[in-house]
Formats: structure tokens, sequence, C-alpha cells
């Protein structure tokens, strides 16, 4: 979805797009990391007539590179997908909620010191991004809502785990005075 919307509004071509997402700060959202990903990604999205090549040039010293443009029914399929995402709630397996599962298996005193760890790096992380955010939006005049959305959600999230997290260890501590077992 990203990268159909991506080159729909400027062609790139893999490289390219990669470095335009993290310029876009929209690395926070889209796994990058894996440089190949995006290259295998793109050579899908083609095979499935979803992105074309946009044309093949060479500047200067580099090799040549094919730069791709998303089709118009590649900017119809990715809208859906926005709609989609957007309307119905995924089912996500992401890890913490896991470990959580099985923070039993562990002894209470570690479980609370392991969580005052993941807080305190969670109360940092929360710090910086908005102060990053609010440097980034102080670079222009005026900023259309919309296009900090995702920021405001993630915001909104670190927020919300923070106070659980407080909360949980608040009430593990309690827990812990109160005579429940501290063994796994």
């Amino acid at each position: 979805m990203a990268v159909l919307l991506l080159l729909a509004v400027e062609p790139k071509h893999p490289y390219g797009l990669r470095q335009r997402i993290v310029e876009w700060d929209k690395d926070r959202v889209i796994n990058v990391s894996q440089r190949n990903a995006i290259y295998q990604t793109m050579r899908r999205l083609e095979r499935d007539g979803l992105i074309a090549v946009h044309e093949t040039a060479k500047h200067e010293k580099r090799p040549e590179r094919t730069v791709f443009r998303t089709t118009e029914r590649g900017v119809q399929v990715s809208k859906e997908w926005v709609r989609d995402m957007l309307r119905v709630p995924a089912v996500e397996y992401p890890e913490f909620p896991a470990a959580l599962a099985f923070i039993a298996s562990i002894s209470r005193s570690d479980a609370v010191a392991v969580l005052r760890e993941r807080l305190e790096t969670c109360e940092r992380s929360l710090a910086g991004f908005e102060t990053e955010i609010d440097a980034r939006v102080a670079e222009f005049d005026e900023v259309d809502p919309i296009h900090l959305v995702d920021a405001d959600y993630q915001r909104a999230m670190a927020s919300a785990e923070i106070t659980w997290l407080r909360g949980t260890i608040e009430k593990l501590e309690a827990d812990r005075l109160n005579g429940f077992a501290d063994g796994a």
C-alpha cells in the first residue's frame, strides 16, 4: 500500500523510495530496515500490474536505475487497501502481549524489574518522539492535521502503554506486599 501510494505521488527507483519513506518519517510505521524488502515488494507489484516502469535513467557515475510509477489500477487498489485497513481492525500478534501471556514464568520481582525497564524506555521514547514531531511541525507554517494522524495515534498508544505499565507495576508490587508468592 505504501509503495503504491508513494509512487503515485512521485515515480522513484527502489532505493529512492526507501529514502523517501525515511525522509517523510513513515519508517515509524513501515518496516524498511531490510533494504531488499522494497525491491521484492516492487517486483511483486510490477508482476501484478500495480506499478510499471516509468523510465530507466543513468545519472553520472551511478549505475542505471529503473524508476517506477503506480498504474491507474494500482492507485485504485491502494486506496481501497487504505479504506479496508482503516475500517476493519486486523488481528495482529505483537511480541509484548505474547510475553505478558507467560509473565508468570518469571518471578514477580523479575517481572516488576523488567516492566520498570520497559516503562523507562517507553517514557524516554515518547519524550524523544514528541520532541522530534514538534520540531518537524515547527519547520512549516501550517500542517494539515490529516498528515499528523499517524503520529497522534502513535503518541496515544505510547501514552496508553505508559499508563498501563505504571498501573500494572503498582498492582504487582501491592500484590507482593499482600503475600502473593514471588516464585516462578
